[in-house]
């Protein structure tokens, strides 16, 4: 089975000719899946209108534009946050937090961290992969969509602010963001952790 999460990081140069991009310049991205998963391709406009474009089995495409990105802020303190935990989810690979990680991406959907690329389903088990991009690393979130009910919400925000160091919101105020929480896909999850945002103003 095809792990249900996964990061692949922007190209800095053409997967085609290999030439750096340059800061401003026009990229296309595609996903391709595989026997070894998710393989990320970075091409330049040329190499695109070249023949890349017509790149078989791509499950999903996206044009961005390449940025240099900045350089990382110091921190005087140290303070777990809701992508900093989601990378270390991920990396850690547990089944048991796939639901977590699946929230916190759509926190960070929320807080226009990620952007949503698109969302395809697997052929080998019919999962629901949602593509989220870095707004500012450019690198891709590969997070399979859990399609939470409206009872396994509350539990999972529970999780997720107790993991970022908060404290669970009170049970009515939770009941009360469900009805609009249930109604769709990421929206879903968006809608029951909102109160977990004041636990992390660190990510600005």
């Amino acid at each position: 089975m095809a792990q249900d999460w996964d990061i692949r990081t922007r190209g800095i140069a053409c997967s085609g000719c290999e030439t750096a991009f340059e800061d401003g310049s026009v990229f296309h991205s595609v996903l391709v899946f595989g026997e070894e998963g998710y393989q990320r391709a970075d091409y330049c406009a040329a190499c695109w209108e070249g023949g890349k474009k017509d790149t078989p089995d791509v499950v999903s495409y996206w044009q961005g534009l390449f940025l240099l990105p900045p350089p990382p802020a110091e921190e005087a303190l140290k303070k777990e946050t809701a992508e900093s935990l989601l990378r270390k989810l991920m990396e850690d690979d547990d089944p048991d937090m796939h639901n977590v990680i699946f929230i916190l991406a759509v926190m960070l959907e929320r807080k226009r961290l990620l952007i949503e690329r698109d969302v395809h389903t697997r052929e080998d088990d019919q999962a629901m992969v949602r593509v989220y991009e870095h707004r500012k690393s450019g690198e891709t979130f590969l997070v399979v969509d859990p399609k939470l009910s409206l009872n396994e919400i509350e539990p999972v925000q529970r999780q997720v602010i107790t993991l970022l160091g908060g404290t669970s919101p009170a049970n009515g105020a939770t009941k009360a963001e469900a009805p609009a929480a249930a109604e769709a896909g990421a929206e879903q999850a968006a809608g029951s952790v909102e109160q977990d945002d004041s636990n992390d103003q660190a990510e600005g």
